[in-house]
């Protein structure tokens, strides 16, 4: 089972790129691991009829008790089989449906297989936590496959609605599933099922975890995400919400009835919300035109149906909602699948404006004659079968003094002939001819869109004749009921009360059909407002009202409000914190030497007067003189490490602000005067005055010896380096470093994204694009470069720096180029050092990064933006990417060895001249912080550096071409 989600996993990754190869025929490919997952459940099916269950757990989470464990009984096999089979024919039908042109094919492609190996998880998982992060996948998967169509506003808006009602149910759930781990002790549903725990916590869990489970599978009051969603292409219909996703909630419903079943709420809540989705489906389906949205109103009342005999509880009606929930599926499926077909060859899914298509596609039309009719529950098909067993279910129960049977079976006998009515309304409105209405024009194509549906229908046909083929298998799920029914499937019970139900529901509903005129009028009659979708629009419209209310009084005035709100309210909590506080230290101690006085001193007057002085340029440098006196701290408390990264930082800082201080004014508030610089200058106070209160509480808080004096000793002995700060930084407390790296590589793209409007480019503009825009502009000119051989071009690229010819006499220094070229390489090699030698001594990945940054920087400023290609000729991303990818890769590898993640390994040894070496694993993990901090360099040099310099140029170019035009 897990090799089979794992191969789920990997094709559903691959799928886009094989997608470019294969085309639509990578349905037929990817359909092979479904239906590889469909035999594979088949050959157990031996076992589920001996009583026996497959098993299989991993270790994960030890300290909470979560195991990836899977375990496929009898529920679990029919829904295995469900999901993977209609999974395997709706992909087959998807290699017919759609045209190799399809936008988004791959995407679609492998989203789909995804969705199918998430629901195959779902579906097996017996560990409650992996069951539940399966289902909110499932809620992501389907919204991606909803807004399939990205340029339909529809089809977003139907995405989104899925997805906030799904995820809000998912949430109350959630809830639900804890509150039951902590009662029950154990995050196994088949303990939980198997040892139902009581209370009133325990009947809270249970409602919780029913409002998802209610929320998923569309019912009442979260029914109208369904129709929405048939914005969604056909296959996802077919499969999504007619046999896996929808089905989703019926089976948790199901697998929880054994144990829970006569808990407080569980009977009324499933019972009523069911009926009412029943009935509210099946008669909204009486007013739609459209076919697909006749069936998707008929899902959610066929859905309500399952959910009132899911959760009955009882023997017969467990062995009566497995056969619903198989032919539901085969139906619906194929219903929606027929209408795929209907709207491909014709071009419209609106029944007005379909006549004669029974006559022109006879196979078509006795496909779905034989699923309406098994849907409307004439035998002897399977849908027969399954109503027969509901009917027999409830009127069982009433006889047995069961109220809620006798509910259950009038309100289900009402839908159900609200179903024949509907049912017959879309296979008429379908395929009858019209009268006064010429035949629709049919384009015939292959037959491949066939093939699904007239499987799928052949499966209700068999079943329907030899339905005691499932009587074993799906009668040991009903068995986990404890009050030993005597229900058993057959074609024939004899002349039973269900038969008289079932007969009696066929000829009002065809009435009922048959008076459709008048029903359309009664239906007119109802109030518009009376829907459940516009009380969702009104909650969504109020919370965006309240969020833009909101975002106007705590955030309008630009900058400098979000900035004072924000401010503020740290104050205040602080403030409220520092209230509540007993720790307060007996004394203070201002310095530990008059040097350090000094140095703060100086930080604080160049604090003051950056806050006050005009010019940007000089507020950077004021700035500036804050960090470096924080590298005079760090220095003097021996600190090398903290000094050198400090120092580096400072120094790429200041040069990244004077690259974006290109494009602002010269002075501060140049066009617009500050206001209300009092109220600014207290917030400021108040903050310093905060952090100052803060750091001297927190220091006086320690309660326990600091374990400061135990780090040599870690650091030598677990982390094999004798520099404490890097040991800490790249194994000890190497998470922290891999989510600071993260973050980094965050901000490079948020930069990019800011800086490339119109699109990012994947590498730097190489000097053959300097040399074509100098002949594009006439502003240009070739400067002669003293330092260059004197070959012409042809020998321009056996020069050093080569690039600065593209600058203009004002903006090129030779001195700056000679010093660059002296220190570039010297410097590279420098930070390689510091990369190596950081484990034992001060230096390590960030800080040799840094200056390799450094180094970049000089090169950049030296010869323009088109040095940058000529210097580094891999994009900055595949760096960053790679930077990642072996940080994360020497995290999860020890996981490939049985240790936990991030532990490290060693290799120690002498050599020869160069004495004992110890490496190991961590080195690894500063190769890939060093590569980070590169590539985040080159990023900002791109972006903040070259493609300023573009837009520069453009206008530049723009100005010259309007002045020459004058």
């Amino acid at each position: 089972m897990a090799v089979l989600l794992t191969a789920f996993l990997v094709l559903s990754i691959v799928t886009p790129k094989l997608t470019r190869w294969l085309s639509t025929r990578v349905f037929f490919v990817i359909a092979l691991v479904p239906l590889s997952a469909f035999v594979v459940t088949l050959t157990q099916t031996p076992m589920i009829i001996a009583g026996d269950e497959a098993l299989e757990a991993y270790p994960w989470i030890p300290s909470l008790g979560i195991e990836l464990s899977f375990r496929v009984d009898a529920l679990a096999w029919l829904l295995s089989l469900v999901v993977t089979g209609v999974g395997t024919l709706v992909l087959v039908y998807c290699a017919h449906y759609f045209r190799a042109d399809e936008p988004g094919l791959g995407r679609f492609a492998a989203i789909m297989l995804a969705f199918a190996g998430t629901m195959y998880g779902l579906v097996i998982s017996d560990d409650i936590v992996v069951m539940f992060m399966f289902w909110e996948i499932t809620s992501i998967l389907s919204y991606l496959l909803i807004g399939h169509y990205t340029g339909r506003k529809e089809s977003r808006g139907a995405a989104l609605q899925a997805l906030l009602v799904t995820t809000f149910g998912g949430l109350i759930m959630l809830i639900g599933v804890v509150m039951m781990i902590v009662a029950s002790g154990s995050t196994s549903i088949a303990a939980m099922v198997a040892h139902p725990p009581g209370g009133a916590a325990v009947a809270t869990a249970v409602i919780l975890i029913l409002i998802g489970a209610l929320s998923k599978s569309a019912i009442v009051p979260f029914h109208f995400w369904l129709p929405a969603a048939m914005a969604a292409p056909t296959p996802v219909s077919a499969y999504l919400h007619a046999a896996a996703m929808v089905k989703a909630g019926i089976y948790l419903v199901a697998r929880f009835a054994p144990g829970y079943a006569d808990s407080p709420g569980w009977m009324p809540t499933l019972i009523v919300l069911g009926l009412a989705a029943m009935l509210v489906g099946a008669w909204r389906s009486l007013r739609q035109y459209d076919l697909k949205l006749v069936l998707a109103y008929g899902t959610v009342s066929q859905l309500g149906f399952l959910m009132v005999i899911a959760g009955f509880g009882t023997h017969d009606a467990g062995l009566a909602a497995v056969v619903l929930l198989l032919a539901h599926a085969l139906y619906k499926a194929t219903l929606f699948l027929v209408v795929g077909i209907i709207d491909q060859r014709t071009g419209t899914r609106d029944w007005r404006k379909l006549s004669g298509i029974g006559r022109r596609a006879p196979v078509l039309m006795i496909v779905s004659a034989i699923a309406c009719l098994s849907m409307a529950g004439v035998p002897p098909l399977f849908g027969f079968i399954a109503k027969e067993a509901v009917f027999t279910a409830f009127f069982d129960a009433g006889l047995a003094g069961s109220s809620w049977g006798w509910v259950a079976l009038i309100g289900t006998a009402v839908g159900s002939i609200l179903t024949v009515a509907y049912t017959a309304r879309f296979f008429w409105g379908a395929f009858a001819r019209r009268e006064n209405c010429e035949p629709t024009p049919l384009r015939m194509e292959g037959n491949g869109l066939l093939v699904s549906p007239i499987l799928l229908t052949l499966g209700t046909v068999v079943l329907g004749v030899v339905p005691g083929v499932l009587g074993a298998p799906l009668g040991v799920y009903a068995e986990s009921f404890a009050d030993g029914g005597h229900a058993y499937l057959a074609l024939w019970h004899g002349l039973q009360p269900a038969l008289a139900i079932s007969a009696g529901v066929l000829a009002i509903g065809l009435a009922l059909f048959a008076v459709r005129t008048l029903v359309a009028r009664i239906q007119d009659m109802v109030p518009d407002w009376i829907e459940t979708s516009r009380g969702y629009w009104s909650i969504v419209s109020a919370v965006d009202r309240l969020a833009a209310r909101s975002t106007i009084f705590a955030q309008r005035g630009g900058l400098s409000q979000y900035l004072s709100t924000i401010l503020v309210v740290f104050v205040a909590g602080m403030v409220f914190t520092l209230s509540m506080n007993d720790t307060w230290p007996d004394g203070i101690r201002f310095f530990d030497y008059p040097a350090q006085a000094v140095i703060g001193l100086v930080m604080v007057i160049a604090a003051i007067m950056a806050a006050v002085v005009e010019k940007r340029m000089t507020a950077v440098l004021l700035v500036g003189i804050t960090g470096y006196g924080l590298v005079a701290l760090f220095a003097l408390h021996g600190a090398p490490d903290l000094a050198i990264t400090q120092g580096l930082v400072e120094m790429a800082t200041i040069v990244i602000f004077v690259l974006v201080l290109r494009r602002l004014p010269v002075k501060i508030a140049q066009h617009n005067k500050p206001e209300q610089k009092k109220r600014r200058m207290l917030i400021g106070g108040l903050v310093g005055v905060t952090m100052g209160v803060v750091g001297i509480v927190a220091l006086a808080a320690r309660q326990a010896e600091s374990i400061s004096a135990q780090l040599p000793d870690l650091a030598v002995n677990e982390g094999h380096g004798r520099n404490i700060v890097n040991v800490m930084l790249v194994d000890i407390r190497a998470w922290d470093t891999m989510g600071e790296i993260s973050v980094l590589v965050v901000v490079a793209t948020g930069i990019a994204s800011l800086l490339f409007v119109s699109g990012r480019m994947g590498a730097m503009p190489r000097l053959d694009g300097a040399r074509a825009m100098r002949r594009s502009s006439r502003r240009r000119h070739v400067v002669h470069d003293p330092l260059a051989p004197a070959h012409g071009d042809s020998e321009t690229r056996h020069t050093w720096i080569f690039a600065g010819r593209t600058l203009s006499l004002h903006h090129r220094s030779i001195l700056l180029e000679v010093v660059v070229r002296l220190l570039f390489h010297p410097a590279i090699i420098v930070s390689i050092y510091l990369l190596f030698v950081g484990h034992n001594e001060p230096g390590g990945g960030f800080a040799g990064g840094l200056l390799a940054g450094l180094a970049l920087i000089a090169r950049y400023l030296a010869g323009g933006r088109f040095e940058l290609a000529e210097a580094v000729t891999v994009d900055a991303g595949k760096i960053l990417g790679t930077g990642i990818l072996l940080a994360v890769g020497s995290a999860v590898g020890s996981l490939f060895f049985g240790a936990d993640a991030l532990t490290s390994a060693y290799l120690e040894t002498d050599v020869a001249v160069l004495g004992h070496l110890s490496i190991g694993t961590s080195t690894i993990f500063d190769i890939g912080v060093y590569l980070v901090v590169v590539g985040l360099i080159l990023d900002i040099l791109r972006s903040l550096g070259g493609e300023v310099d573009r837009q520069l140029d453009d206008a530049e170019v723009t100005v010259g071409t309007r002045g020459g035009a004058a």
